[in-house]
């Protein structure tokens, strides 16, 4: 039996072929219409996806996630997307939402000055 992992020209072409013939129909269908010498049974996997983080490392899921544990009220729905479009908008480092955060940063801090929270 070839090895699968180092096969040489001759014993991959062997391989590719046997792939091919115990393949279902369909499937043969789909590598007929690409070309038989274009399929490459062999190809290496993608890379993972980069896991896009914001400054504290963590992703909008996982900002998500700890905002929710930490803020036990109970909120609608929009409150939920509100709060899950932030955290994206900041891992993205999107311009609109440093300005939300700054923002309410400002309006906490006169909202504390005067008294109300």
């Amino acid at each position: 039996m070839p090895d699968i992992r180092n096969p040489s020209s001759d014993e991959q072409a062997a391989l590719k072929r046997a792939i091919y013939d115990k393949l279902h129909p369909r499937r043969r269908k789909f590598i007929d219409r690409i070309g038989y010498d274009s399929w490459d049974p062999f190809q290496k996997p993608n890379d993972p996806l980069d896991l896009r983080t914001d400054a504290t490392n963590r992703t909008a899921s996982q900002l998500l996630a700890s905002f929710q544990r930490e803020t036990s009220c109970v909120h609608g729905a929009e409150y939920g997307k509100g709060a899950l479009e932030c955290a994206l908008g900041i891992v993205k480092r999107e311009e609109k939402y440093k300005g939300v955060m700054d923002f309410c940063l400002w309006y906490h801090r006169i909202l504390q000055k005067e008294g109300h929270v």
